[in-house]
């Protein structure tokens, strides 16, 4: 038995050490909260001390926000968590509409549900407020952690190495019965498993190239209110830009500029205005016409996203657990990131509740298999997005049926736009912000329903040709083959919804 086994049956939960205090740390704090006497978040930023964007977040100025399936999480580990945004002056979706333009048309809905819409700064606030409230966690800000403490034998993690900014040179330890590295797209956590002698695997690297610009607008008392969201999508084929417009507290609207590949929208200010003006539907060009620009565009780029594959390591220590973009990475322009971690937070809190109940040998390990079932079907979805991208490509293992899936979204969101079919549409958002697993829109009765619908279309054509290869078998052995087949890991809150 190794020693997590020991450790747990020992029934050493004292204390509890989170590298980082971003959204999946504070997560990761409170599920933590619940097991542990003492949880400790160690943040290298200070903490603003009212709703500001942190120094540690550079993406902050730019648009967030809450999937279905996130708000339902946050909504359980911190109740009335999107009341609390409203009440600190978030604007409500409640009846405003959603306009979505693509390639193929454009759809116009009106979103029924009473979620708030934020900043990060805003976002971040609530929940770190929220998580002070909590007895038993504590912040230690302003200090950096600089390598983990090890056991003689190197089979578990003892605490971390630290070093307070306002002291340089002087380095600390702090000991812990578990350790949590969710430091984000920053971490060093491979590098330190590295120099300790652990074998790591190479990470899967999406190399994206994308850039954002982000400009913020003042919205005047006459202002109609009229829109939740606008997102005007560009198209991978003649990588134009997708522009996407939304409000948040404070009377503010922002709109970001989008693309993959490396076209950098522009952060010229008298360029951007420009640049909306030829996003393909004129739309929002025409809101902000009411609206007065109170910041300069911001820019923010991004080269690779990764997938760590720790869970394939032969030997990994005791008392170590990696979460959030620490593990793996998304594009944010699908808004999958903080889902990302709230789903993680949540598979944490099962296995500490059942290793509590049910003490285990290799209870990490256990985590991080379970945690890699998670994160494996938005990977791939994330991928399946980007790659139709001119200047997109990808280094790691096999992204089995990628190009079939390609095609076959491309089909399946102009089948859903042209004949207006709202509920087709929403499902497939649903499935790509990880609330529905693929199978509710790749399955053989959907695929067979829209092929004949766009039976005389050349994309359909060849998508069918792919399926009729193979002579004999079933249209359910053909997607069997071509698509992989994800565990349902990630979706257990079906069952616990119905």
């Amino acid at each position: 038995m190794n020693k997590a086994g020991v450790r747990f049956k020992k029934g050493n939960w004292e204390k509890a050490i989170v590298i980082g205090g971003g959204m999946a740390g504070l997560l990761s704090a409170r599920v933590l909260s619940d097991y542990y006497a003492e949880v400790l978040i160690i943040e290298k930023d200070d903490l603003p001390v009212k709703s500001e964007i942190r120094a540690g977040t550079p993406q902050a100025f730019h648009p967030h926000r809450f999937t279905p399936r996130g708000k339902m999480i946050m909504e359980r580990l911190f109740p009335g968590f999107n009341d609390e945004l409203l009440t600190c002056g978030a604007p409500s979706t409640q009846n405003k509409m959603i306009h979505q333009t693509n390639q193929y048309g454009s759809l116009e809905m009106s979103n029924t549900e009473n979620d708030a819409t934020f900043s990060r700064a805003l976002l971040e606030w609530v929940c770190r407020q929220q998580v002070k409230e909590i007895f038993n966690i504590k912040f230690l800000t302003k200090v950096d952690v600089i390598g983990l403490l090890m056991s003689s034998d190197h089979a578990a993690v003892t605490g971390v190495q630290i070093r307070e900014r306002e002291q340089l040179g002087q380095q600390k330890t702090l000991g812990a019965d578990i350790v949590i590295d969710t430091s984000g797209r920053s971490s060093k956590l491979a590098k330190w498993l590295q120099d300790l002698g652990f074998d790591v695997p190479y990470p899967d690297i999406l190399k994206v190239s994308l850039g954002y610009s982000t400009r913020h607008y003042k919205i005047p008392s006459h202002f109609s209110g009229k829109w939740d969201v606008i997102r005007i999508a560009g198209d991978p084929s003649y990588k134009t830009l997708t522009g996407v417009f939304s409000t948040i507290e404070n009377n503010i609207a922002e709109t970001v500029l989008y693309c993959p590949g490396g076209h950098y929208p522009t952060t010229n200010v008298d360029e951007y205005e420009q640049e909306i003006a030829r996003l393909a539907n004129p739309l929002i060009s025409e809101v902000l016409q009411e609206l007065e620009p109170i910041s300069v565009p911001r820019g923010y780029r991004i080269t690779e996203l990764f997938r760590h594959h720790f869970e394939e390591m032969e030997q990994w220590p005791s008392g170590l657990l990696v979460l959030g973009d620490a593990f793996c990475n998304f594009d944010p322009i699908f808004g999958q990131g903080i889902t990302m971690a709230a789903i993680e937070a949540e598979m944490l809190e099962s296995c500490l509740r059942e290793q509590r109940n049910h003490p285990l040998p290799y209870f990490e390990r256990n985590i991080l298999q379970k945690m890699n079932e998670i994160v494996e079907p938005a990977w791939w979805l994330n991928c399946a997005a980007d790659l139709p991208w001119q200047g997109v490509s990808y280094v790691g293992k096999p992204l089995k049926g990628i190009e079939f899936a390609q095609k076959y979204f491309a089909l399946y969101i102009k089948h859903a736009t042209t004949k207006r079919n709202f509920e087709l549409y929403g499902l497939y958002w649903a499935v790509n912000t990880l609330l529905l697993p693929l199978d509710q829109i790749v399955n053989s009765q959907m695929i067979s329903s829209i092929l004949a619908s766009e039976e005389e279309s050349s994309e359909s054509k060849e998508l069918l040709c792919e399926l009729t290869k193979a002579c004999g078998q079933t249209l359910e052995d053909q997607l069997s083959q071509i698509i992989p087949s994800f565990p349902s890991t990630a979706f257990k809150h079906l069952n616990t919804q119905k």
